[in-house]
């Protein structure tokens, strides 16, 4: 089977309609079209029921929709151990939010490398409803996220609970921390929601950042506030050069590792189950 049929099917069964699916995967609305009826053919059955409000799956594609996943993770695999060194004989894509790769993953993946010399690690970052998306479809074999969905055939082990603190680089502003230079780093959707909801009346920041590691030197070169999890400001929060906002609103998450059940026993489960104990190494890593 050609692997786009594959590819094509599920940007139909995420989107919604063909018309958005097109976009999903960058061809026009007839070669989606082209591509489900070729698809429908090889099965012998129809896989969607199309109306003017999009497409939906009809059984036959409920049960089609677990292969499809199956096909496109599989193909993707294969693309990727093709091209390996001879010594390395499987890869790991995997993906996180930026907040988990500061003082978290960049820290774990020489132990993940020494555990598991022979795996090639290909990693990325993405906010959690795209990581969400790619770990469903199979594109991604582990995600590193907060909050992740309860989707069938995933398995999410704990790592750690991540806390959002305010801390401020002007010591003289911690009464009011807003009143200064306060930097709006967006620690994604989570986040987002429950600065809302904590502080609905504040001003827009003058600045906005999408790297936390941006914003930590910023605090660090001019005097101003901002929320990072715990664990990355404690170490300048003891040299004296942050100080916590103590009366402000915390935020925490749970950071989970997120894989298909069916590859417990293979590298996804095993990377993940490297990361839960190396996260109970680490000072802030009690679940």
């Amino acid at each position: 089977m050609d692997i786009e049929l594959a590819r094509t099917f599920l940007a139909v069964v995420e989107a919604g309609s063909f018309i958005d699916a097109a976009d999903k995967v960058h061809v026009t609305q007839s070669t989606v079209s082209t591509r489900i009826r070729t698809l429908e053919q090889q099965l012998g059955r129809p896989v969607f029921e199309r109306s003017k409000t999009g497409a939906t799956l009809t059984p036959a594609g409920a049960h089609f929709e677990r292969h499809a996943i199956t096909l496109v993770r599989t193909w993707a695999q294969a693309k990727l151990d093709a091209a390996l060194p001879a010594e390395l004989y499987a890869s790991l894509e995997m993906g996180s939010v930026p907040s988990l790769w500061d003082g978290f993953l960049i820290d774990a993946i020489p132990s993940l490398q020494a555990t598991l010399p022979n795996l090639a690690v290909k990693a990325s970052w993405g906010d959690s409803e795209g990581l969400s998306k790619e770990i469903e479809d199979g594109t991604l074999d582990l995600a590193v996220m907060y909050r992740p969905r309860n989707a069938m055939g995933l398995v999410a082990l704990q790592l750690f609970e991540d806390e959002f603190v305010l801390v401020s680089s002007d010591k003289d502003k911690l009464t009011d921390p807003f009143g200064g230079r306060y930097v709006f780093v967006d620690w994604g959707p989570e986040f987002r929601a429950d600065h809302l909801l904590s502080f609905p009346d504040l001003t827009l920041s003058g600045l906005h950042l999408a790297i936390g590691t941006l914003g930590l030197q910023y605090l660090l070169s001019t005097p101003s506030s901002g929320y990072f999890p715990h664990r990355i400001v404690q170490p300048s929060i003891e040299a004296g050069l942050l100080y916590p906002v103590n009366n402000a609103p915390r935020f925490a998450y749970a950071a989970h590792a997120v894989f298909n059940h069916e590859q417990r026993d293979s590298f996804p489960g095993h990377a993940a189950q490297h990361l839960q104990a190396f996260a109970r190494s680490l000072p802030f890593g009690t679940t």
